[in-house]
């Protein structure tokens, strides 16, 4: 055989990317070996030709390993999301149970409020019902016509001065004493001014005008040198009064007053009213 003879290679089949490297290094010992005899062949030694296929590392190997790797990347970051979410989860049912919680515990403490509030106002309404109906037995009983001064047991002086329906009169204005000032109000609970005088005087069958301007003109005007029991005090002028009450002696007057003071018993010396109508 001629020296110029190739030594055909033995190709076997592809081994798995896996081994790639491996045989790289195998094949790079290869070739320093032959290197390192053929330096020390003789010199005379003919030449030897020799072909060797050297595995190739292709791109497609690069490229799986990079997708591995992203898709790696990919599911720690859905775990970290997922377990994100899960505690945002957690943390706001924990939040939404303690929210219930507190809204039922204020609606429990409102419930209870409102029932001894309840309780309280019909006690209230029962007891100024037994005095309502025990003053509408007193009017029933005394004579509106007569000029003469009814005798009382009541320590207040005012009764002593209060004659026939007067009497009847100061009597109700001074029982709604404590009850509240609401602009509008008739009562039974709450009165604005002209509305405590005009319920005052509808108990013995008198009916005045519903404001403080016409109450303020509805009997006969008289000085406040001379003012009886049962006299309509008003504030402001004739016919444009702003503010009414009744007389009800000792110089002192009842009135719904204001939402802060609501029905009280009061000297005119605290406010001084600027005249007086005589209706009885």
């Amino acid at each position: 055989m001629s020296h110029t003879a190739h030594i055909p290679s033995h190709r076997k089949p592809r081994r798995s990317a896996s081994r790639v490297v491996l045989r790289t290094g195998v094949a790079g010992g290869v070739l320093s070996t032959i290197a390192v005899a053929a330096a020390a062949a003789p010199a005379n030694a003919e030449p030897v030709t020799q072909t060797i296929e050297m595995p190739t590392l292709t791109s497609g190997l690069a490229g799986s390993v990079a997708q591995s790797a992203d898709a790696t990347q990919r599911v720690a970051d859905n775990f970290d999301m997922r377990a994100q979410q899960d505690a945002a989860a957690t943390k706001a049912e924990q939040t939404a149970k303690k929210a219930k919680a507190e809204a039922e515990r204020k609606a429990e403490a409102k419930r209870k409020a409102d029932e001894a509030k309840a309780k309280a106002e019909a006690a209230e309404r029962a007891s100024r019902s037994a005095e309502r109906t025990e003053l509408a037995s007193v009017s029933t009983n005394s004579s509106p016509d007569s000029g003469s001064s009814s005798s009382s047991d009541s320590s207040d002086s005012s009764a002593s001065q209060a004659t026939g329906s007067a009497a009847a009169v100061i009597a109700f204005a001074k029982a709604q004493v404590g009850d509240a000032y609401v602009m509008g109000s008739t009562g039974p609970d709450s009165w604005d001014c002209s509305g405590l005088v005009g319920a005052a005087y509808k108990q013995i069958g008198v009916d005045l005008p519903r404001v403080s301007q016409d109450q303020s003109t509805a009997g006969t005007q008289v000085s406040l040198d001379n003012l009886q029991p049962g006299d309509i005090l008003y504030w402001g002028s004739s016919g444009s009064a702003y503010h009414t009450a009744i007389y009800v002696g000792d110089g002192n007057f009842v009135g719904a007053q204001n939402p802060g003071s609501g029905v009280v018993e009061r000297s005119m010396d605290y406010d001084q009213p600027t005249g007086a109508v005589r209706v009885l």
